[in-house]
């Protein structure tokens, strides 16, 4: 009977897509099935240090001490507003437009920060996959300018950086299935020298007269 391969985890933290790439990994690597691990700020590094995962998608800046890291995309940030706020009216927002807003504390989950908004409690800040992912009726969201960018990044220990690690990291960054690591390229056999063969030549002289009998 077969043995049954262990999961490979991914742990990622809120607002982050993963449908892509795990598309890819199941098509290549069928036998290896994954299993997922939702972080927050708290955990999405201790995930890897704990062992409880292979990769983490995090959300920058965080410890880097002991892994390898490889930035992936910047994320606009955006302010929610309660929906009668005189800035629903406008397509962006500065931070200035924001200065004189009582704010909502950004230690609460997001859930809890937009309830709060609704709720006329004050405005938050959020990334914009996260807005999106607590969208609601009563709010708005709007991308402020000029503040700055969240990144997501993929990061995993330097010490764990497994075949299947570098697979799945070779999967983020666009690797191919032809150019991948898990299958060497054949070596090219050279080619035998082929030496000419010349052809026989008639022997010079006196022909040989015939014998008597």
């Amino acid at each position: 009977m077969d043995e049954v391969p262990a999961a490979f985890t991914i742990a990622f933290a809120a607002g982050v897509t993963l449908t892509r790439w795990t598309r890819a990994w199941q098509e290549r690597q069928r036998r290896i099935p994954l299993a997922f691990l939702p972080t927050d700020a708290a955990n999405q590094v201790t995930a890897l240090h704990e062992g409880r995962a292979d990769v983490s998608f995090v959300r920058l800046p965080i410890d880097r001490q002991g892994l390898s890291v490889i930035p992936l995309y910047d994320e606009v940030p955006v302010v929610i507003l309660p929906k009668e706020h005189p800035l629903v009216d406008v397509d962006s927002v500065l931070l200035a437009d924001l200065a004189g807003e009582e704010r909502v504390a950004d230690t609460l989950p997001a859930e809890d920060a937009v309830e709060l908004v609704a709720a006329g409690g004050g405005i938050v800040i959020l990334p914009q996959s996260i807005a999106r992912l607590h969208a609601r009726k009563d709010v708005v969201a709007r991308p402020v300018s000029d503040a700055e960018v969240t990144r997501i990044a993929i990061a995993w220990l330097e010490e764990r950086a497994t075949r299947e690690v570098e697979e799945f990291v070779g999967i983020v960054r666009g690797r191919t299935a032809a150019s991948s690591r898990a299958v060497p390229t054949p070596k090219t056999e050279k080619p035998r020298k082929v030496v000419p063969i010349k052809p026989r030549t008639a022997q010079r002289g006196r022909p040989r007269k015939p014998r008597g009998r």
